[in-house]
């Protein structure tokens, strides 16, 4: 009967040890990614798994405060996670993110130095993030919508189309949309104020900005941070505070429709934000192995045109750029010239006390009190 149990016991121990180990395998070869919605191409996950045998479980939000958000609380699960460049710097310093063993990715010799040294004024000496697309904050609009109301002088090329009360009172009538990105909005709204867009003064942003901001909250219709790509593509409405690939995104599905909708997107004259997305690693991802295997994949010249041809974003890979489309790699709203580039800036880490300031202020600018 004891050797019975014995043998019984042993048995047991042996399947809960066999099963532990099936577990780990798939786990191995599960990668979590939680990456910006409407931001990688049909395809990619899909090759990846094929090339790999590593299967990806993609996960997607729409700002960079959500995603901070389930940083700092730590234990996200995730693998790979795409913070904005100037959010990424706030995170490394507090130990969210993994430094990146770069002999692990053979491929990244792919990446444009410039970006590298671009995207360093946020990522000291490259340190933990791999630039992933370049994204400018600029003004997507129905062209015809616009017109109408403003007439054939509407001042497409400048914030004041939309920033200006006047205007955005008028265009209220086709429908308003602004990001659900008060990092953004403010360092924009300040810029466009004459100040400085990384001011470290609070009065900046609970005075001059929020004056602006209140008055034109009467004619917004709603914050939100992806749903205007489907909105401008359907012509439900004509005007928005967007990022650049999300507007040649609502422009190419509105052509794909044949609905007669006329999508454009603008940097406007007065210059405009600008940073890189960037992949990251948790400190705590379990499966580092597989993000490695997928930043390497992520940086072959042929898979990052494949995206930059969907997402209608630049992208860090150089010898990509021959292999997008003609249409995006040539169109200045995308691959800005260098006259362009001078206009536009970057976003600095502000300190808690002032991202608290910012955000309290933010709330009243949406509620409208």
């Amino acid at each position: 009967m004891v050797t019975q149990r014995k043998k019984w016991l042993s048995g047991v121990v042996a399947g809960l040890l066999m099963a532990a180990s099936v577990t780990a395998s798939a786990d191995e070869k599960t990668l979590h990614v939680y990456n910006w919605s409407d931001y990688i191409a049909p395809d990619t996950l899909a090759k990846f798994q094929k090339e790999t045998g590593i299967k990806v479980v993609y996960d997607v939000f729409d700002s960079n405060e959500v995603l901070e958000g389930k940083l700092m609380a730590g234990s996200t699960g995730y693998d790979l996670v795409v913070p904005s460049s100037n959010f990424l710097e706030r995170q490394s310093k507090a130990g969210i993110f993994e430094p990146l063993d770069k002999s692990k990715m053979p491929n990244y010799k792919n990446l444009d130095p410039e970006m590298l040294q671009l995207v360093a004024h946020n990522d000291k000496d490259n340190k933990y993030g791999i630039p992933y697309l370049m994204v400018t904050t600029g003004i997507g609009y129905n062209v015809d919508k616009v017109k109408a109301v403003l007439g054939k002088d509407a001042p497409v090329d400048s914030w004041d189309l939309i920033l200006k009360p006047e205007n955005l009172e008028k265009l209220k009538s086709c429908g308003v949309s602004f990001l659900d990105a008060p990092s953004e909005i403010y360092a924009t709204v300040l810029h466009y104020l004459g100040k400085d867009p990384n001011s470290t003064n609070a009065a900046d942003y609970t005075g001059a900005a929020n004056d602006l901001l209140l008055k034109l909250r009467p004619n917004i219709r709603y914050f939100h941070s992806s749903q205007y790509i489907n909105d401008l593509a359907n012509g439900d409405i004509c005007v928005a505070i967007g990022w650049s690939g999300d507007v040649m995104q609502a422009a190419n599905r509105a052509k794909e429709a044949k609905n007669g909708v006329n999508v454009a997107y603008t940097i406007p004259k007065e210059g405009a934000l600008t940073y890189f997305d960037m992949f990251a690693m948790p400190a705590d991802a379990k499966n580092k192995d597989a993000a490695y295997q997928f930043l390497n994949f992520l940086l072959k010249p042929d898979v990052m045109a494949g995206i930059s041809n969907f997402v209608y974003y630049a992208n860090a890979v150089k010898d990509s750029t021959p292999l997008v489309n003609a249409d995006i790699r040539n169109n200045p709203n995308v691959y800005p010239p260098v006259d362009l580039r001078a206009k536009l800036f970057t976003l600095n880490v502000q300190s808690p006390k002032l991202d608290r300031v910012i955000t309290r202020a933010w709330t009243k600018v949406k509620s409208g009190k």
